[in-house]
């Protein structure tokens, strides 16, 4: 399994924006034929940071994402609103297989 975890920092006055943008990618992207996993976490002590928990069947659905509508859509829709470039750290999943 291929995962990666996204860190976002998000300007504060874009917070409610931005979660409502990922929803939509979120949503979206679970019906993702590869997709096992994507997760929308937001930090308790700092709301405008947040983790995004992508985990997909390979690399190559991975990629495949970055070229789906809804992700071109929210990449577009979300790019003003960073405090700071989204870093994006790939891992190999190995529990569960």
């Amino acid at each position: 399994m291929h995962v990666t975890l996204v860190q976002v920092h998000v300007k504060p006055a874009y917070i409610n924006d931005f979660i409502a943008a990922t929803k939509r990618n979120h949503e979206a992207s679970i019906r993702e034929p590869g997709n096992r996993r994507f997760d929308v976490l937001q930090a308790p002590d700092d709301p405008a940071r947040f983790i995004l928990y992508e985990a997909y069947v390979s690399p190559v659905e991975a990629a495949a994402h970055k070229e789906t509508p809804h992700y071109l859509a929210w990449r577009e829709t979300v790019a003003d609103w960073m405090a700071e470039p989204r870093r994006g750290i790939p891992y190999q999943g190995l529990f569960p297989a």
